[in-house]
């Protein structure tokens, strides 16, 4: 009989330790999608130009001194990197593991930052923007920017998230207002141009634009993720929501959408590893 209960115990632990290690791996284990993007837009000298997108950080460290992301960045070798917001969590507010990534992926590239809707959320942006800035950050607020190589350019925009709106307008409505806020300020009308926007649920908006490529996030992946059937749950979405993660394409508009690095309200992920998304242009 005690030997029937040593054994049925071992068995629990050997089970839990498998358990934790499970999500363990499947929470601070990222994986890197990558993506090609071809338009007849693009300039040639912009053909093989190489964009990291990253979103949903939510305050996570990924080991000491965020080294493991920031070298899964390197190794990637970007010449621009974007973040799609949410860069911190309303709910546990900790800004130092977010500034001391961003502090170390200016050092890498060029970064493009949108706000989600936690900075919002979190009634003290001002201070953050700021800071942000002081690192050098691309803080993109319902405006555009040229990037330029050579004699050739395209057009880099990005939006607030509309959780910072006058309560009396819908989302949609604040976002398209703040897309044609942007476009306002672009330069070259007609050159090829890129939304980074924090919410994917708006991708017919995007698109209504004539938008060549879009970055979003705040989906999460779906949290967890189902063979075949994809994400579970996203805010804004609901149950098996459709635009959690990768490349949708509407009209003439290609929108990538990151499954995040950190996690929120629902604190564990579930075959839905942290994500670096790696962004190849060609010139067709």
């Amino acid at each position: 009989m005690k030997k029937k209960l040593k054994k049925r115990w071992l068995y629990i632990l050997i089970g839990t330790g498998l358990l934790i290690g499970f999500f363990y791996f499947q929470n601070n284990s990222i994986v890197i999608s990558e993506h090609t993007i071809t338009s007849n837009k693009l300039p040639g000298a912009f053909d093989g130009y190489n964009i990291i997108h990253l979103s949903d950080l939510h305050n996570k460290s990924f080991r000491d001194d965020q080294n493991y992301l920031v070298n899964k960045v390197k190794k990637a070798d970007p010449d621009l990197i974007v973040f799609t917001g949410d860069l911190i969590d309303s709910r546990r507010y900790d800004e130092e593991p977010s500034l001391l990534l961003m502090d170390k992926l200016v050092e890498i590239a060029p970064i493009y930052y949108v706000t989600g809707n936690h900075e919002w959320r979190t009634g003290t942006f001002a201070t953050l923007e700021k800071k942000l800035v002081d690192l050098g950050v691309h803080v993109l607020r319902n405006t555009s920017q040229e990037i330029t190589i050579g004699s050739e350019s395209i057009t880099i925009m990005g939006v607030d998230d509309p959780l910072n709106k006058n309560e009396s307008a819908t989302e949609s409505a604040v976002t398209k207002k703040n897309i044609s806020w942007a476009l306002d300020n672009t330069e070259e009308k007609n050159s090829f141009q890129i939304l980074l926007a924090h919410r994917p649920e708006l991708f017919s908006l995007y698109s209504e634009h004539g938008l060549d490529l879009v970055f979003s996030g705040h989906a999460h992946g779906g949290q967890f993720r189902l063979p075949f059937a994809g994400g579970l749950i996203a805010p804004d979405q609901g149950l098996f929501p459709e635009y959690t993660a990768g490349k949708h394409e509407l009209n003439n508009t290609r929108m990538l959408v990151s499954r995040g690095l950190g996690n929120s309200i629902i604190p564990v992920r579930i075959f839905n590893r942290p994500e670096i998304i790696v962004v190849t242009l060609h010139a067709e």
